[in-house]
């Protein structure tokens, strides 16, 4: 096996993950299994495949049949009326071997189509209700290649290779069988060359195969390279390194394509070592069969027969020697299919949901579908309990692996219509924090607590509904500035979006796009600047209008000025909400009711921005600090 080679960086995997490279699966009877809950769901055409596949291979195999009768009851007798007649037998037997292939390809086509369509809807609604840990630890590569690469690889061998590995199969054992029954001694022959090319097929396949596997090997480390240069061109070419990011792609490169050249010497070796062996078998035949016509007398039509049949017999050899390979390599893809199939979803326990009510003039509430009076929690029993925002932590420990504690014990509250402010070194656990209120994550231990409910209690869509977030890495979805402000609420009007816009600021630079609100965007927004891919992120969040609001380093991108120009806009959208505000700017949290100092995941101060200065402790630090720099 070639040996393991690394560029520059490591060995890197393609955005699509290795292809055409041989993998076996772990549980092939378990992948199979699922894979026919998918294809079994066309049993019938199945059917219809199998028979034509049957009578397809019957029709090739007895057309070359028929130049036995051809030749000694037509050709040899020179009767000319018989002959017209045998050859037009001929011409409709291949005929009818033509439209049968034609139906079970076109059949095939559609039961792959069908199968792979079914295989990336599940899959994509699985993705939706896995937990936010599954994420952390599978790449986004990792992930598309379950779509791009293994799916279609399966597409391809349910449409042509399990075919060809069945028709090969088929019109090998028929072959013999008529070899056998034309002359059982010229078949002693043919067994020494089927024996033969037996042995090139391991002895060669393995080889190519070992090969093929460094080869797959290498293209992922080119392509992993390519990917990670393109993504920095702007810090090559600051540093001035585009010489040494040619010479690290060279030595990839080179790599590749030394595997590449030996994993196709091999198996383009294949087929030359085959055509060769079918030869000599063709020529020890004609010999062979010669003496045994004039010795035994063995009709002339039966040697043609046979000598066809053997150039038959070699072809399904090879076709099902390459077939094996690429169908294994299809189900070790659909194992990884189904292995993120069968994850373990998000854990949801939770039985109080969020519903709309109507409140009377004495101030009780009533369910009221539709009606936008205001939220409340509605219980298992029926009870509702009004939603202010009150969320409380107590004494709250979690992991994000078992080994490393990330907070330390845990305890604080935010009161109805409260802003409250982290602040804190990098890791000290501030998004952490932000992150267990929306149960991304679930705590070791500890609890916390929602107008009083555990939120375990809460079912996970109901719970996020309530809250609006703006994290400080801004994604937007390919469509109209409108459709990504609408996001927070998918069924807001024009008016709502517009005057969601003008609360975060964003309608002025909206206003000057060439579409305005229309205007298209894709990439991320990659023609709008980091601060105005900020302002639509809180026009978005003021859109869904949330009773309590969480703002991850929300204003990180925006300009002093910008700052500014929104701080009216953010105080009338934090208005009587609870608010929990993540930031290093700490201009930004001194009107908060109450500021918590974090450190290595432990409150170690706690109070309003005055209290905080005047005990001269960490915040203090921080601040005095920022004042420096400014």
């Amino acid at each position: 096996m070639a040996e393991a080679r690394k560029g520059p960086g490591g060995p890197h995997r393609g955005p699509g993950g290795p292809r055409g490279g041989f993998q076996k699966p772990k549980d092939m009877r378990k992948t199979i299994g699922n894979l026919m809950s998918y294809i079994g769901k066309s049993k019938w055409l199945l059917v219809v495949v199998a028979v034509c596949l049957v009578l397809n291979t019957a029709c090739s195999i007895g057309g070359s049949y028929m130049l036995k009768p051809l030749i000694d009851e037509c050709i040899v007798p020179g009767d000319y009326a018989r002959l017209a007649r045998t050859l037009v037998l001929m011409a409709c037997i291949y005929i009818c071997a033509a439209l049968l292939s034609y139906t079970y390809s076109r059949i095939m086509v559609h039961i792959a189509q069908t199968a792979t369509h079914a295989i990336r809807r599940d899959l994509f609604a699985k993705m939706q209700g896995l937990p936010l840990s599954y994420f952390d630890t599978h790449t986004h590569g990792e992930l598309m290649s379950r779509y791009t690469n293994d799916i279609d690889t399966l597409n391809e061998i349910l449409q042509n290779g399990m075919v060809s590995l069945i028709s090969g199969v088929l019109t090998f054992v028929g072959v013999v069988a008529m070899m056998l029954y034309l002359s059982p001694l010229l078949f002693l022959v043919t067994v020494f060359s089927l024996g033969l090319m037996l042995l090139v097929v391991m002895t060669v396949g393995r080889r190519s195969r070992r090969y093929f596997m460094a080869q797959q090997r290498d293209l992922g480390i080119v392509n992993g390279y390519i990917e990670e240069m393109i993504e920095g061109q702007k810090v090559i070419k600051v540093f001035n390194h585009e010489a040494k990011a040619k010479a690290g792609f060279q030595v990839c490169n080179e790599n590749y394509r030394q595997s590449a050249t030996n994993a196709h010497s091999f198996a383009g070796a294949m087929m030359p070592a085959m055509g060769n062996i079918s030869h000599i078998n063709y020529a020890m035949t004609c010999c062979t069969g010669a003496l045994l016509s004039i010795a035994f007398g063995l009709d002339l039509g039966s040697l043609v027969v046979y000598l066809q049949y053997t150039r038959q017999v070699s072809q399904p050899i090879s076709q099902v020697s390459q077939q094996v390979n690429n169908i294994l390599s299809a189900i070790a893809g659909a194992e990884r299919v189904f292995e993120v199939m069968e994850t373990p979803p998000e854990i949801d326990e939770g039985r109080v949901t969020l519903v709309n009510v109507s409140r009377a003039a004495d101030g009780s509430i009533a369910e009221a579908p539709g009606r936008s009076d205001g939220w409340a929690w509605k219980k298992p029993d029926g009870r509702l309990v009004p939603l202010t925002g009150d969320v409380r932590f107590k004494d709250v420990v979690f992991r994000y692996v078992p080994e490393k504690t990330i907070l330390h014990g845990i305890s604080l509250y935010a009161k109805p219509g409260q802003k409250i402010a982290f602040v804190g070194s990098t890791g000290a656990g501030k998004t952490t924090i932000t992150n267990l209120i929306n149960r991304f994550y679930e705590i070791d231990s500890g609890l916390i607590t929602y107008d009083g409910i555990d939120i375990k209690d809460i079912r996970k869509e109901s719970l996020r509904r309530s809250l609006g977030i703006v994290l400080q890495d801004t994604h937007l979805f390919t469509g109209t500035i409108a459709d990504n402000i609408r996001y927070g609420k998918l069924d807001a009007t024009d008016d709502e979006v517009r005057a969601a816009a003008k609360l975060a600021n964003a309608d002025t630079f909206i206003s000057h796009l060439p579409d305005g609100y229309d205007t298209w965007i894709t990439d991320d927004g990659g023609s709008l600047s980091q601060g105005e891919r900020q302002l639509l992120a809180i026009a978005r969040a003021a859109v869904a209008d949330p009773p309590v609001l969480i703002l991850d380093e929300a204003t990180s991108s925006i300009d002093t000025r910008t700052e500014k120009l929104i701080e009216r806009g953010m105080d009338q959208l934090m208005a009587d909400r609870t608010v929990f505000v993540i930031a290093h700017r700490l201009s930004t949290v001194r009107n908060s009711r109450a500021i918590i100092v974090l450190e290595q995941g432990e409150i170690i101060e706690r109070g309003d921005h005055d209290d905080l200065i005047a005990q001269h402790g960490k915040y203090y630090q921080l601040y005095t600090g920022q004042a420096e720099l400014s």
